[in-house]
């Protein structure tokens, strides 16, 4: 298949390495310039996955129309919050007979739109069982270097997810398939926001049980706008869901665990974000997920503190101790 990856991230180098490997011909395109240029001639990515070596047949360029044209897949591979200004030049696309397969997780600032609704919002020519999101448990650290990895593509037509599935299988990534878009979606989005809070737990010095108890009742807040938006409940026990949150929540690659450790040990958002190179969507996530659950009129307890701890200043250790104080309820 002709695939266009948009986006150089690390995850879109990745995901670009591996469709390459699978037999497919890949073109990566990459927002700026000069960063594109250096892709190409060094073929490494130096920022995002340094000392993973990009074949020499994965075309790289800036060139934004180009790298679209005639392709039978497009990943898209921006952070959430960029796709809409980076991708509008795209607007008159026919993308009728291509698939548009996400790979960002966040809601959109101001809209409150999940990635396949941006999609469905900025390009005319597009087809909505046309576009899927794939998701799960899958730091590009660990997928480049070639780590058993499983995840989900999720469509409203399975059909379509499964042409996905077969497209990026191989022995070290395993593909699901899933008709629930928007869960998957949800799952992907909201588990960074949840993984902040388990990093401000860390840092904060609290130990295994308060982890547990952010995890556990963090997917039930996933669970619950999921099923606002009409998503199916069983979709968060899945890779989307709960393994999602799992590794994000633990793991030493999670940007979005490390912002809230070093929040938990007293530093401020606007120190850490000046100081990243990869951004943590979560950050972001965080403020759409609160202004969604205030539309929605829904409760997320846990969003709502992590919320006022960056962007209300309030003190970590008065947030937990206002969610420990809430009204005794039933668990389920």
């Amino acid at each position: 298949m002709k695939i266009a990856v948009l986006g150089a991230g690390g995850w879109g180098t990745t995901l670009s390495i591996l469709l390459n490997e699978n037999g497919h011909d890949v073109t990566l395109w990459e927002f700026n310039s000069e960063y594109a240029k250096t892709l190409a001639e060094y073929r490494e990515n130096f920022y995002y996955l340094p000392k993973v070596k990009i074949p020499s047949d994965i075309e790289i360029t800036n060139d934004l129309e180009y790298s679209a044209r005639n392709k039978n897949v497009i990943i898209v591979a921006s952070p959430t919050q960029f796709i809409r200004q980076s991708l509008i030049p795209l607007y008159n696309f026919n993308f009728k007979n291509s698939l548009l397969v996400s790979v960002s997780k966040g809601i959109e600032i101001g809209t409150s739109m999940l990635v396949s609704d941006i999609l469905l919002d900025i390009f005319k020519y597009v087809k909505k069982k046309n576009i899927l999101s794939l998701s799960g448990p899958s730091h590009a650290e660990e997928v480049s270097r070639k780590i058993p990895t499983a995840v989900v593509c999720a469509g409203d037509d399975i059909s379509k997810a499964g042409i996905v599935q077969k497209m990026f299988s191989n022995d070290f990534f395993r593909v699901y398939t899933n008709n629930d878009l928007k869960g998957t979606e949800i799952g992907g989005a909201l588990k960074n926001v949840i993984a902040i809070a388990a990093g401000i737990s860390d840092g904060a010095g609290f130990g295994d049980n308060t982890k547990a108890a952010i995890m556990t009742r963090g997917i039930n807040e996933i669970m619950r706008l999921g099923m606002k938006m009409k998503s199916k409940r069983e979709t968060f026990f899945g890779l989307s869901g709960i393994g999602d949150l799992i590794v994000t929540c633990s793991s030493v690659h999670s940007r979005n665990r490390n912002v809230g450790e070093q929040i938990g040990k007293g530093k401020k958002l606007k120190s850490i974000l000046k100081e990243m190179k990869m951004i943590a969507e979560g950050v972001t996530t965080t403020k759409s997920a609160y202004e969604l659950s205030k539309n929605l009129n829904i409760e997320l307890p846990i969003t709502h503190q992590v919320y006022n701890i960056l962007f209300k200043d309030k003190d970590p250790l008065t947030a937990t101790g206002i969610l420990m104080k809430r009204n005794l309820k039933e668990e389920i």
